[in-house]
């Protein structure tokens, strides 16, 4: 099958039953997106990972035996085209800062609808990234307690003047369509920019753009209230796609 008709295959992770059953009918549901196993602890993601090679999976960051963090460190150490969102809830930021620095592409909290639980997959399939607004912003705000910036990254000389001004835009919290329209280019243009960004200083997707521009010093002030998407009229997070 080529990539256009290829089932989504997706991995739950959980040590709760009723989450595991939840998250597998809602997939399960879904045209062209399956479950092709479950896990109730991070020993038994890696072994899964290792036999079934999901393209996503979900995984919760707090289980025993090994937690969702060192799972996904394992996992995407030998295998780097999974992707992995993180389950998580209002108050585990210290676990999601340390969550994304082990790889992982993005969150869904635990009690997101079942149509932005399967945006979420989706996205990060088709490689880009998705992390709730205000989640976003408490992160990138964490990340000052666990990371002093260091000094500007010499990495940014090998960007164009343009692949330059793109990573700017996007560290600064704006989407392919917004920097498409701020520089007079196509939206298809700012993605093939961001690619090579993304390949030329060896990150996997813009959220760890973010964090890398953090951790170096160069991550303009406005991006921890930008970056993320925006908060819906209810009060809810809504992810954002980027890529």
């Amino acid at each position: 099958m080529t990539p256009a008709t290829q089932d989504i295959t997706v991995l739950v992770v959980d040590d709760q039953g009723l989450v595991r059953d939840g998250f597998t009918r809602i997939v399960d549901a879904q045209p062209m997106m399956r479950v092709v196993g479950v896990a109730s602890d991070g020993r038994e993601a890696i072994e899964l990972a290792r036999a079934r090679h999901p393209n996503v999976i979900l995984m919760d960051i707090r289980m025993p035996v090994i937690d969702g963090i060192e799972a996904t460190r394992t996992i995407l150490e030998e295998n780097a085209d999974i992707r992995v969102l993180g389950l998580t809830t209002f108050d585990s930021d210290a676990y999601a800062v340390r969550m994304l620095k082990a790889g992982a592409t993005g969150f869904v909290l635990k009690d997101s609808t079942a149509d932005q639980l399967v945006d979420a997959i989706r996205s990060v399939y088709h490689g880009t990234s998705t992390v709730a607004a205000t989640t976003a912003r408490r992160l990138l705000g964490k990340l000052t307690e666990f990371d002093a910036p260091r000094r500007k990254a010499e990495a940014l000389q090998q960007l164009t003047d343009r692949e330059s001004t793109v990573f700017h835009l996007v560290t600064s919290g704006m989407s392919n369509l917004e920097i498409a329209e701020h520089l007079c280019i196509s939206e298809v243009t700012v993605k093939s920019h961001v690619g090579r960004v993304l390949s030329k200083l060896c990150v996997r997707d813009r959220v760890h753009l973010v964090l890398w521009a953090h951790r170096n010093g160069v991550l303009p002030t406005a991006a921890s209230e930008s970056v993320g998407g925006s908060a819906s009229p209810n009060g809810t997070d809504t992810p954002e796609r980027t890529g």
